[in-house]
């Protein structure tokens, strides 16, 4: 049985240049054929996030609704010395969020 589909010339160059076009099939009530309705879709565009400060177990980065604090740190320098560093760590990255307020407001 072969069925034939109403493609528009968008989607036919769509086609051509080897992209996928995502869409979806339907019948028209009218004339009884199948028409193809292709998606018209938006590219997802974000800010990317600033960085605040580079820290030297991880950074703290600014996005648009949120702060982001990261922090890695070796699994071979023991749980003494890491829970330490994560102390460290944490008080840096208050210092630099209250660095970037006093930048901000002068």
């Amino acid at each position: 049985m072969k069925k034939y589909i109403e493609l528009s010339d968008a989607v036919i160059a769509r086609l051509g240049c080897g992209k996928y076009v995502e869409g979806s099939l339907h019948r028209d009530a009218w004339t009884g054929k199948i028409i193809f309705n292709a998606y018209q879709r938006q590219s997802h565009k974000r800010e990317k996030d600033q960085l605040v400060k580079k820290l030297p177990w991880g950074w703290v980065k600014e996005s648009a609704k949120k702060l982001k604090v990261f922090g890695s740190f070796p699994k071979d320098m023991g749980t003494a010395r890491v829970m330490g560093l994560v102390d460290e760590h944490a008080r840096e990255a208050k210092n630099a969020l209250i660095d970037r307020e006093l930048i901000e407001f002068m």
